[in-house]
């Protein structure tokens, strides 16, 4: 009986450090799935439940068994999430994470990580969308593709074709952190001024700015767009929207952003899309519950 209980916890240790070991990469799967920490979290708890409950004697390649049940189980809830969506107030936008102490994410490459691709991922089919990250994220192969996502390899390849027919334009947008960073840095200063001219110089034509608020109180409820109008809204809340706050620079989904500080507490997380032309999208993030990652974690 003692050997035996002994066996039991050796096997259950050997669960949690295998589960451990690809754990970063599981919910790297899953946040690229859903955009929210939360429901990350939760399919990976979901997963461990799994993987606990499972023979796992009968299980050759545990990371794949692993990915697969994420995988499956992020499509399930992004079957659901659009619903939900539904009753959110105003635009909604990915969940920022701060990528400073996690650059890949659990990736082994920062692919499908940025909030452009975030955004235009959205587009896709929940089997389209995991096909894409299985591919460009995380480098699988076709053929593994196919058995987690349950296809044949030849729908697994065209998959993943219509999905970057689909981000074309958003993979052509992309520009270096540098210029990223300096372009919202100016773009900081011409609106703390309030100067609507400058303001204009930074943004493309069709430039649009989303703010994430969900009923928060200044958040604007819909898009604004065009190059005028944006650099007008931007204008017209300086005189008040910057006043006694500070502003910290930290990078979330591997691109720079800025933080609004107010009492301690982050009030407001603003990055920005870019080009070489200027600003595409402004991003804004006020709602409370999705500012609790945009800080390092610190021990």
């Amino acid at each position: 009986m003692a050997e035996s209980g002994f066996g039991e916890t050796a096997d259950l240790d050997e669960a949690v450090r295998v589960f451990d070991t690809h754990r970063r990469r599981l919910f790297g799967i899953a946040y690229r799935m859903l955009s929210t920490v939360a429901d990350a979290e939760d399919i990976v708890q979901e997963t461990w439940i799994r993987w606990q409950n499972t023979d796992r004697s009968k299980i050759q390649e545990p990371v794949a068994f692993l990915t697969t049940i994420t995988t499956r189980l992020s499509i399930n809830v992004l079957q659901s999430s659009h619903s939900r969506r539904e009753t959110y107030i105003g635009p909604w936008l990915p969940e920022p994470v701060n990528t400073d102490d996690d650059p890949a994410l659990g990736a082994e490459r920062a692919e499908a990580l940025q909030f452009a691709i975030l955004l235009t991922l959205e587009k896709l089919t929940p089997t389209e969308r995991a096909a894409y990250i299985l591919r460009e994220a995380f480098d699988y192969p076709y053929p593994r593709i196919a058995e987690v996502i349950s296809s044949s390899v030849v729908s697994a390849r065209q998959l993943v074709s219509r999905a970057r027919a689909h981000l074309s334009s958003t993979r052509n947008a992309h520009v270096d952190p540098v210029a990223q960073r300096r372009l919202l840095e100016a773009f900081l200063t011409a609106a703390q001024k309030g100067d609507a001219h400058e303001l204009e110089a930074l943004f493309t034509a069709d430039v649009v700015s989303y703010t994430d608020g969900n009923g928060t109180k200044l958040a604007a409820r819909i898009p604004v767009v065009g190059r005028g109008r944006v650099a007008q809204f931007v204008a017209a809340f300086a005189h008040h929207f910057w006043i006694g706050k500070t502003i910290d620079w930290v990078q979330v989904n591997g691109q720079p952003a800025a933080t609004l500080v107010e009492g301690g507490e982050v009030t407001t997380m603003v990055t920005a899309t870019t080009s070489s032309e200027g600003i595409l999208q402004l991003l804004w993030v006020m709602s409370p519950q999705k500012l609790g990652h945009v800080n390092a974690v610190t021990a």
